[in-house]
């Protein structure tokens, strides 16, 4: 296997197209074109922690029928081979078991298999929902104002 690289245009067209299926089949329902795109080794990690084979992720879907619009943000497209791996931002809004409506958001990994027919499959899905950050911003991560303001507080 060599390294992974990013996306070619051409791939996260590709890429693109199967996430903007995977989104109109989750909302509308579409349990076979859910089929389609899900390879069988599937494993959906939701984001509270539930963890769903193809079969259970279906039946979920079916059952609950609880995506009403999700939305992505941008995303990062690596390749090896026929294995990509996809991060960025999801934000679903979902009905809630209670009624009403929710919306979840947080970073998305998601793995995807090119099988031997050319097309593109999930393998792997993970959502982890925004919470709160107990260890804030590395020194790196801030920004001008951010580090002088956090040197006033230690110096304080």
């Amino acid at each position: 296997m060599t390294g992974l690289a990013p996306a070619d245009e051409v791939t996260r067209a590709e890429l693109l197209a199967v996430e903007a299926r995977r989104r109109e089949a989750l909302i509308d329902g579409d349990l076979d074109a859910l089929d389609d795109l899900f390879e069988d080794s599937l494993v959906h990690i939701h984001a509270p922690g539930l963890v769903h084979d193809k079969a259970h992720l279906l039946e979920h879907v079916a059952a609950r029928r609880a995506y009403i619009d999700m939305w992505r943000g941008e995303l990062n497209m690596r390749v090896s081979g026929d294995v990509a791996i996809v991060t960025g931002e999801l934000t679903n809004r979902m009905r809630a078991p209670e009624g009403g409506e929710r919306t979840l958001a947080g970073p998305v990994t998601q793995v995807l298999h090119r099988g031997d027919d050319g097309q593109w499959r999930f393998v792997s899905f993970q959502m982890t929902p925004h919470g709160e950050q107990v260890w804030g911003k590395l020194p790196s991560e801030q920004s001008d104002d951010e580090k002088r303001d956090a040197a006033k507080e230690e110096s304080a």
